[in-house]
């Protein structure tokens, strides 16, 4: 006796039970998956306050202006202060992707106690994640979004051109010319920001994060390498006793004005920086769309990256050849 439950269904409409639970397992096995080569969270703070549902967000600021002084007991001059508001707004707008099956694909699954069609779900929620994920490092020309590693608010350098052959490639570098690139990147960030900003993370391209962990001090003699001595010996790190957080970023690989590589130093921290997503991802009902076959989707909505201090970041150029 066969060991499945053989069920027959004759029409679209008797069949549609059985596609609604299939859906209800299809939707949990899709989130148990995980896209550790899509991980934008890893480097964006990914913030899903607020409604879903909304058009987007309108934040405010508010800052002061005014001054303390000596005065004099009889003296009519106290210097009063007084505060100023100003507010932004950013735009969500809604992603999906879908798939479809038939009758016939729903008789033989119910038939075999076969998954309907969730190679194609999974699929679906893959080009979600990707386009997130895009979204979430290089922006959406269609929507006028710039994301992580390009935007313009952000201060951008080429770092020092005195490698070999006065190139600004790490290849072309000693270490202590790479260390300090990254170091004055860094305190760039303090300086810029009369010591009131810094940074704690660090983006390269992987190029350039390999040729770190690779590359030992003193030109091969030493056995601590370029990238173990920079988690220590950082301005970061001397000065508030926190590790400097140093991951590769693969969008970085070509994220400079010419094509090469770039580096990014920056606070991570949602008053900094953040990647609006009202709504991950969700699974819609399924519905039937002809006489045999059925149809639906994910969907999710998000405003992309927003910079909101842009002096807590800085960009260093060609470091890495385009």
């Amino acid at each position: 006796m066969n060991q499945f439950v053989r069920q027959q269904f004759a029409d679209a409409q008797a069949a549609y039970s059985f596609v609604i639970a299939q859906g209800r397992n299809i939707e949990t096995r899709i989130y148990q998956r995980r896209y550790p080569t899509l991980n934008y969270g890893l480097h964006v703070p990914v913030v899903t306050e607020g409604n879903e549902w909304a058009s987007g967000t309108t934040f405010f600021t508010v800052d002061s202006a005014g001054e303390a002084k000596f005065l004099s007991a009889a003296g009519t001059d106290m210097p009063f202060n007084q505060s100023t508001r100003d507010s932004a707004s950013h735009d969500f707008a809604m992603i999906g992707s879908g798939w479809e099956w038939n009758l016939e694909e729903v008789n033989q699954a119910a038939l075999y106690n076969l998954d309907l069609n969730a190679s194609n779900a999974i699929f679906a929620a893959d080009k979600i994640e990707r386009l997130l994920n895009s979204v979430a490092m290089t922006g959406s020309t269609e929507k006028g979004w710039t994301g992580f590693v390009n935007d313009p608010k952000v201060s951008r350098v080429d770092v020092a051109a005195d490698g070999t052959g006065g190139s600004t490639h790490w290849s072309a570098k000693t270490a202590d010319q790479i260390l300090r690139d990254v170091n004055d990147l860094i305190g760039g960030v303090r300086q810029r920001t009369g010591e009131v900003e810094w940074v704690d993370s660090l983006r390269l391209p992987p190029e350039a994060f390999r040729l770190m962990a690779t590359k030992r001090l003193a030109d091969g003699d030493g056995y601590i390498t370029v990238l173990e001595f920079l988690r220590r010996g950082n301005v970061y790190t001397a000065e508030t006793g926190q590790p400097l957080d140093i991951q590769p970023l693969r969008e970085l690989a070509t994220a400079s004005q010419d094509g090469g590589g770039r580096m990014v130093v920056y606070r991570r921290d949602p008053e900094v920086l953040r990647f609006h997503l009202p709504m991950p991802r969700r699974v819609l009902q399924p519905r039937q769309k002809s006489i045999m076959s059925f149809e639906t989707g994910i969907i999710a909505r998000t405003g992309g990256t927003e910079v909101r201090l842009p002096a807590a970041m800085a960009y260093g150029d060609e470091i890495t050849a385009a």
